[in-house]
């Protein structure tokens, strides 16, 4: 029986990543994954649905060319088959660097299925239909989620499609209802209005991006009615109808919604059956693995990472808590911090936030001061035409700390990573007002922001 010092399950952003790292610490390390490497966030998640913006993006840029003097002749039109080309392009790439990345580091891949036979050993089925225990000292469990399908949607990835299938589509739907208001509606919204499909949102909630800080909400809520998004919020769906015609969505209200395709993106459910986890012991809740700050579960050397255990839903979260788990099954002591976590969407435009939210600072009894800066008034954002958009700091009055940052506007998924590394090293706001940033940037903003917390803006009236 091969014996490993680190086996894991899973070869998505936290699984793949924490191979690499266990490996670069001299650990002998196995990795298996049934499908392609990079999981959900290269293959069905992050990685297509953000090369999808970027056609979004440009497409929206070329409608608006003639305003910069850039005369296009004809119509410019969305060649969808090319389009999926290029996402596939880009996903092949990866997955192949992955790959290669896995081999120089002496990592031993595996493809099938895995399950726990004990705390130390792993049963790998192959797709040949053999079977072969693998014995690991440690284990690491990075199976991941999958879009929850509620029964009630009759999901058939034809009409009715979770965020998987909808990146399979070989057209563009004419008209496209989204369940869901989060992250990943908002932004299927905004890819598929800007190619030039009729969108209409559902959300359950008052208000899309729950999350999100009150004022970038209300913002992106009237970019996206002024692009032509249907918002309707406080709606709770009772029944859904498929036809020849679409899918038709019946409200409590009463109110009937029709369109070619639905995308039910209402959450997602933990990859957690089948592995072996109840015949071990391992402790879950509501479906999700249980560990503590070291990434570790309930049995000793077995740990968890990424959607299957973690807070967040997020890739780059995964990834930094593969690390930590990695660090741990080699005798190192590593705790995952979860203080300062970036957070984009990308709508368009796009949003960034790192820290606490204006209320959320306010009910953790902080005197807030809020300092804000339009992109209207940056010499670059208006060179560029975007001008939708503004940055805001939260900061604490008495110690001028800086307790979060939100960004909605053109690249803020960029911006916000200066605030970022602010918080994390403890700067203040004076301290960011008070370095130099090169102009004409976007980056002045978020220094601009920082003075006009102290009031202090120059290109700004207070």
């Amino acid at each position: 029986m091969a014996t490993y010092d680190v086996g894991i399950i899973g070869g998505g952003p936290g699984g793949y990543v924490a191979a690499i790292k266990a490996a670069q610490l001299g650990g002998s390390v196995c990795l298996i994954e049934k499908g392609e490497w990079g999981g959900t966030c290269l293959n069905r998640g992050c990685i297509p649905t953000k090369t999808l913006f970027a056609v979004a993006n440009l497409a929206t840029q070329v409608q608006e060319a003639s305003a910069f003097g850039v005369n296009i002749n004809g119509d410019a039109t969305i060649d969808y088959s090319q389009v999926l080309l290029h996402k596939t392009s880009v996903i092949q790439q990866l997955t192949g660097g992955i790959a290669q990345l896995l081999k120089a580091n002496g990592v031993d891949t595996f493809n099938g299925t895995a399950a726990l036979i004990d705390k130390n050993t792993i049963a790998l089925s192959k797709p040949d239909g053999t079977t072969e225990p693998l014995h690991a000292k440690n284990i690491i469990i990075a199976t991941g989620s999958e879009p929850a399908e509620p029964p009630v949607f009759e999901i058939d990835e034809n009409q009715v499609l979770t965020t998987t299938g909808i990146l399979n589509l070989t057209e563009l739907p004419e008209s496209l209802l989204i369940v869901g208001g989060g992250v990943s509606g908002c932004e299927f919204a905004s890819i598929f209005n800007a190619l030039g499909c009729r969108v209409t949102v559902l959300e359950l909630l008052p208000t899309i991006l729950a999350t999100e800080d009150i004022q970038v909400i209300r913002h992106i809520q009237l970019f996206m009615k002024r692009k032509g998004i249907t918002l309707h919020t406080d709606a709770k769906l009772t029944h859904v109808k498929k036809s020849d015609a679409g899918v038709t969505a019946t409200l409590e209200s009463g109110e009937e919604l029709t369109a070619q395709k639905m995308l039910v993106s209402i959450g997602r459910r933990y990859n957690t059956e089948g592995i072996g986890l109840e015949k071990v012991g391992v402790r879950t809740e509501a479906g999700k693995i249980v560990v503590d700050a070291r990434m570790q579960t309930n049995i000793a050397g077995i740990y968890a990472v990424g959607d299957v255990a973690s807070r967040y839903l997020l890739a780059h979260v995964a990834s930094a808590e593969g690390k930590v788990a990695a660090q741990n099954c080699l005798e190192d002591s590593v705790e995952m911090d979860y203080q300062v976590i970036p957070w984009c969407v990308f709508t368009l435009p796009e949003i960034g936030h790192v820290g606490m939210t204006e209320q959320e600072a306010t009910d953790e009894g902080y005197e807030v001061k809020i300092g804000r800066f339009p992109y209207a008034a940056n010499g670059k954002a208006l060179g560029l035409r975007e001008t939708d958009g503004f940055v805001k700091t939260v900061s604490d009055a008495d110690s001028g700390d800086i307790l979060g940052v939100h960004i909605v506007g053109a690249h803020a998924s960029i911006l916000i990573h200066e605030a970022a590394v602010a918080i994390r090293t403890g700067a203040t706001t004076m301290d960011i007002a008070g370095t130099v940033h090169a102009h004409p940037t976007l980056a002045e903003m978020v220094m601009e922001s920082a003075e006009a917390a102290y009031d202090r803006a120059i290109h700004s009236l207070h």
